[in-house]
């Protein structure tokens, strides 16, 4: 009796843990793009090897860049992002909250597509223009 009572609270606990994976993976919290400068892409990991990467995002000239980290689990998405280091793209991802530990990703926020970005236009000064 005492056996039974432990399989089935023992096979509880999984199916709640298994339908927790399920609804975190397949329903992100947000979603969004962020422009910038591919920095830094890499894969790490001891045993559950990851793409990581950091976008150098800013806003005004000279000022300082905030970094934008974040995971892609694609390859053919890390394909394109790694031809892309060092120059300015835009990225579409989405954030899942709630991930147990690090082999998922890094971080909440899964890169899954990636667009290359021309350069902004430079900004010209009234004194500097022609009248």
């Amino acid at each position: 009796m005492l056996r039974r009572l432990l399989l089935w609270t023992v096979l509880g606990g999984l199916a709640v843990l298994a339908l927790y994976l399920v609804v975190v993976f397949q329903w992100s919290y947000s979603n969004g793009e962020r422009a910038g400068w591919i920095q830094k892409f890499s894969r790490k990991g001891w045993i559950c090897k990851t793409w990581e990467g950091e976008l150098a995002m800013v806003s005004l000239p000279g000022s300082v860049p905030e970094k934008f980290l974040f995971t892609v689990r694609d390859e053919a998405v890390a394909s394109r992002i790694s031809k892309a280091v060092g120059q300015r793209v835009m990225l579409h991802y989405e954030q899942h909250r709630g991930l147990p530990g690090t082999c998922f990703g890094e971080t909440e926020y899964w890169v899954d597509s990636v667009t290359a970005v021309d350069e902004p236009p430079a900004t010209h000064s009234p004194a500097a223009s022609p009248q």
